[in-house]
């Protein structure tokens, strides 16, 4: 047994999604150093904004934020949700989509996915709002998720939000360098929302941005985040205001990485056409993916589903377990939200496709930085595993 152990140890790690580095963050890291801006002021942090608001276009602005999760926050405050409102969020999404609802004493109503994009189902959502009317309880704004860089279906929410004069807030945190009809995500909702966590396809170490459509709602984002600091010779304060405001050295590291960002969208989607073909003759496991030629997806993490009646009754978990077992990642998609003990009591409508894909759904090694001898390694274990069904077709 302590031989198997000394074996297992021997084989590094790969991870699902790991920081990917490449050295010029450090120039601009050292730059605050040396000018003595190392808090939540500084060149870097103009720097950031700026390469961001070119990058994404559309005459947005961008304020850089500590997590993707304080610009939800903010969002949510910017676009008056108050204790006691209710806000439509898609349900399969990372907790930190619902959690600021909660923060702000706000009611969490959550919606299906659409089989196409995994994303917000406009069905679900129109029958909601309208039930939600119904009962004298107009919701206050929608959160939609591109899940894993895959856009939602941009336009059929859009047409239900105008619809029903309900604001959009664009959950983006996982697809900076996803774009719709050749526009970035991040640019379609009334507000928006970026993620630079650590395991994201560019990182600031922790931190987010929130991207708005005026420079006046990016300054209020900007005030809340700095404790909202009235201007007053002494600290002054009219309204509740948050510590939220990304400090000049991370930003300096997400200056760095912004002169890789198109190379780490590149080698993600690479990834995932790697794995494409690697399941392309495997009965009962299919590849996440967006065939229509409208979507650019940045495949933050490639997702397989399995479907263990096709497959000898190989299901998700023993996919998951014998990639474990050769000390390689992988992570069932998503667990929806409304199945989640903090949020199982808030309504919810739809029906069981992102319960479905919960059960069936595994996310794959997909990092930018992840090596040749790396994907020799996964595909020697899935074709190990999947290779008796592989010669029975």
């Amino acid at each position: 047994m302590a031989f198997h152990h000394d074996l297992f140890m021997n084989k590094n790690k790969i991870w699902l999604s790991s920081p990917h580095l490449e050295g010029s963050e450090q120039k601009y890291v050292q730059e605050a150093f040396d000018s003595n801006w190392i808090s939540s002021e500084g060149s870097n942090l103009l720097g950031l904004e700026n390469e961001l608001e070119n990058y994404l276009g559309q005459d947005c602005h961008v304020g850089a934020l500590s997590s993707g999760t304080a610009a939800i926050h903010l969002g949510l405050i910017l676009l008056g949700v108050k204790a006691g409102d209710e806000v439509l969020c898609q349900s399969m999404t990372f907790s930190a989509s619902a959690n600021p609802i909660l923060y702000l004493g706000a009611i969490p109503v959550f919606i299906d996915s659409e089989p196409d994009t995994w994303n917000l189902c406009p069905i679900a959502l129109e029958e909601a709002i309208i039930d939600r009317i119904g009962k004298g309880r107009k919701p206050k704004a929608i959160i939609a998720v591109h899940l894993y860089g895959v856009p939602y279906k941009i336009e059929e929410i859009r047409i239900i939000a105008d619809k029903y004069q309900i604001p959009i807030l664009e959950d983006s945190a996982e697809a900076i360098g996803s774009r719709y009809k050749g526009q970035q995500c991040g640019t379609f909702g009334d507000i928006g929302v970026l993620s630079f966590n650590g395991n994201k396809v560019i990182t600031t170490s922790g931190g987010g941005a929130i991207i708005t459509k005026t420079k006046a709602l990016k300054d209020k984002a900007l005030f809340f985040a700095t404790q909202s600091r009235d201007d007053a010779p002494h600290y002054q304060h009219s309204e509740i205001g948050y510590n939220y405001r990304m400090s000049n050295i991370c930003a300096g590291i997400g200056r760095g990485q912004m002169e890789v960002l198109e190379d780490h969208v590149d080698l993600r989607r690479k990834m995932h056409a790697f794995y494409v073909d690697l399941f392309q003759d495997i009965p009962g496991v299919s590849v996440f993916k967006m065939e229509d030629e409208d979507y650019f997806p940045n495949y933050w993490l490639s997702s397989i589903v399995v479907e263990p009646q096709l497959t000898n009754g190989i299901d998700r978990e023993t996919v998951r377990l014998t990639l474990e077992a050769q000390n390689i990642e992988s992570r069932p998609v998503w667990k929806p939200m409304h199945l989640q003990p903090i949020f199982e009591k808030y309504p919810y409508y739809g029906n069981k496709v992102a319960e479905n894909l919960f059960e069936k759904g595994l996310c794959l090694p997909s990092g930018s930085n992840l090596t040749a001898e790396d994907r020799t390694r996964i595909g020697s274990v899935i074709s190990s595993l999947f290779g008796s069904i592989r010669e029975q077709k």
